[in-house]
């Protein structure tokens, strides 16, 4: 926080705001590890069918391609 730096002390800030989660990170196992592949996985459903007419096909490939296929809840 001494530093002459602009950027550096733009870094630092950003640690001590944020210093509990930094915290957690390091010393937890958990992660958003699986949310984000299946994200990933979706947009890449969405990216390959060019567009669905309407919400509920979207879902069903999204259920076919990952289990869990209900299409009549």
């Amino acid at each position: 926080m001494r530093s002459n730096i602009k950027e550096l002390i733009k870094v630092a800030k950003m640690f001590n705001n944020h210093i509990r989660g930094v915290i957690n990170a390091l010393t937890t196992s958990f992660s958003n590890a699986m949310a984000e592949r299946l994200n990933g996985k979706i947009q890449e459903i969405k990216t390959a069918g060019r567009g669905y007419r309407t919400f509920q096909n979207f879902r069903n490939a999204i259920l076919f391609f990952h289990g869990g296929l209900n299409l009549y809840p």
